[in-house]
């Protein structure tokens, strides 16, 4: 599948559920209204469409939320999906979760062809912990990332700077992963949905970031690509590498070879524009997987060349009035 621009569309991220078991204060608003479950399209239909994309040329594929591992019977899709990748056409199926779950979970995620996971950890601080996610505990998701570990799932951890919050807890994070062998993404605020705060409260540049961590560290740029828009390093000090996502001040849309698929089969070309092409009425409408391959296609043609995410004082409306956890992390 090839975008206006030469991209080919290789990657889609799912969120299977706007709904979560944490309230991130960059996130979500703290009194969430959830979408109605007439809305949200079942895990046979997911897995439906996700294989129709596989199909159309999708390898990667990462499982999103809210936080997908809340979801009733979540593990049935992951264990569907995951059969596409023995000569299925799949190259990589992935999740990105806040590591809740991870205790009961992490080994049937291996079993069912998951290699790798991102778990989102802000702070390692347990009281500040619980003020970024309001519901949260980190000691949870310490035993989940244990049992990560246990059971051979690779780790990488992804934090959200977020000015006079963690700020100066990076740098610790950093060694902490070097020590349990992970790596580490690091990623600017992005203007979404209202969530009761200012934005421009909470962005941090990650120029400034990276200014500070080389301080401490040797950061080596590196040509590593997972496939996401993080732009790489090497760390000298601990033989790990550290991920920058800067959608504000440096954006990654040059190379972008990703979509995003709502639970209610709305697709979204880019994470930044409100553009989008609803898929659920032409799934639930036919057997035809042909009315949804059309639909598709049609929407790739409308790929935009990129976002443009501001945070500005002089404006209190989100960029993109959507919350992250509808659109998926």
């Amino acid at each position: 599948m090839l975008d206006p621009f030469e991209r080919e569309v290789s990657y889609l991220r799912v969120s299977v559920t706007d709904r979560c078991d944490f309230r991130c204060v960059y996130c979500m608003a703290e009194n969430m209204t959830f979408l109605p479950k007439r809305d949200v399209l079942s895990l046979e239909e997911l897995e439906r469409l996700c294989t129709i994309f596989v199909r159309q040329g999708v390898k990667k594929l990462r499982l999103t939320g809210g936080e997908p591992l809340v979801r009733r019977n979540i593990m049935s899709l992951i264990r569907g999906l995951g059969r596409l990748l023995d000569g299925g056409g799949l190259e990589e199926l992935t999740v990105t979760t806040n590591g809740s779950q991870l205790p009961k979970l992490a080994t049937e995620l291996v079993d069912a062809g998951v290699k790798r996971i991102n778990v989102s950890i802000d702070t390692l601080d347990p009281k500040k912990f619980e003020t970024i996610t309001r519901w949260g505990k980190l000691d949870q998701v310490i035993a989940g990332l244990d049992a990560a570990d246990r059971a051979g799932l690779a780790v990488k951890i992804n934090a959200v700077a977020l000015k006079g919050v963690n700020a100066d807890e990076l740098a610790t994070m950093l060694r902490w992963c070097g020590d349990r062998g992970y790596d580490m993404t690091i990623i600017e605020v992005m203007p979404m949905g209202d969530i009761g705060e200012q934005r421009v409260d909470q962005y941090l540049p990650l120029s400034m970031v990276r200014s500070r961590l080389a301080e401490e560290f040797t950061l080596t740029d590196i040509d590593y690509a997972t496939g996401g828009p993080a732009r790489y390093v090497k760390i000298e000090e601990t033989g790990g590498r550290l991920g920058f996502i800067t959608p504000m001040t440096h954006n990654f849309c040059e190379s972008c070879n990703r979509v995003r698929l709502t639970c209610t089969g709305t697709l979204y070309m880019c994470l930044g524009q409100e553009d989008a092409a609803d898929l659920r009425e032409p799934l639930r409408a036919s057997e035809s997987d042909e009315p949804v391959i059309q639909a598709i296609h049609e929407a790739i043609q409308r790929k935009p060349k990129g976002h443009d995410f501001i945070i500005d004082r002089r404006g209190p409306v989100a960029a993109t009035p959507r919350h992250m956890s509808v659109t998926g992390g």
